[in-house]
């Protein structure tokens, strides 16, 4: 069993581990119990009823959190010729329309967080799965990064405001960032029930039952809280 530090376990004495808390109440604990030095990441985490292995019990999709990450999201364009310049003009902070970007990147440059790419450059860009992949940077259509150039401002902008992927790993669960600690405790709520709003909404037609099985939210390196996931599916943005 891994060791923890005193400031964990200061923060884990604050969880009661049997209690399933109202979204309300995990919200204000993650906050409480996160204890690094810089400003920490929310997530959540979602363990299913799904089968991974089944190809209709899959769950892929995005969404855009209303408040963002709380953090500036760097955007890298594959796009060419006029495809490129609409992509500079919209505010991509790097633009793969030659070899020698593509080169760079084959030799392990990311410094990016979130990949675009216009259908014509897919079949570039699919030689740089190997790279792009593991790190959850492969542009795809299913994800929205996939856009022919005239939707590239737009998916530009979403991606910089706080557009986040979701989906269905190989152990059933979804992980998911929803802002940071030192956000107000109604931002990080509109962005938990915007994010289980979509979740719910992308549930596949292999589904049996209630799909969403335990919510678990969590600081960087902090405890884990239990979230009541009936009351996690029924939250609402008000207004």
């Amino acid at each position: 069993m891994a060791k923890h530090g005193k400031k964990y376990l200061a923060a884990a004495a604050k969880i009661d581990r049997d209690t399933f808390y109202s979204p309300e109440q995990a919200l204000t604990l993650v906050k409480e119990t996160s204890f690094t030095k810089f400003d920490g990441t929310v997530e959540i985490h979602i363990r299913t009823t799904l089968d991974p292995r089944q190809a209709d019990q899959q769950v892929r999709d995005v969404v855009v959190l209303p408040h963002g990450l709380g953090k500036a999201v760097r955007v890298l364009v594959f796009a060419a010729g006029e495809a490129a310049t609409i992509a500079r003009n919209a505010g991509a902070d790097a633009v793969a329309d030659d070899d020698e970007t593509m080169n760079k990147i084959q030799a392990g440059w990311a410094d990016f967080d979130v990949a675009i790419s216009t259908p014509d450059l897919m079949g570039k860009v699919g030689r740089l799965g190997r790279v792009l992949g593991p790190r959850g940077l492969m542009p795809n259509p299913k994800a929205g990064t996939v856009v022919p150039a005239e939707d590239l401002p737009r998916a530009i902008e979403e991606a910089k405001a706080g557009r986040v992927e979701f989906r269905l790993d190989k152990t059933a669960n979804i992980h998911v960032q929803i802002g940071k600690a030192g956000f107000e405790d109604q931002k990080l709520y509109e962005n938990m029930a915007v994010l289980m709003e979509a979740i719910k909404k992308a549930r596949p037609t292999g589904a049996k039952g209630s799909y969403i099985k335990t919510v678990t939210l969590a600081s960087s390196m902090g405890p884990g809280i239990k979230v009541d996931p009936n009351l996690a599916q029924s939250m609402q943005v008000s207004g």
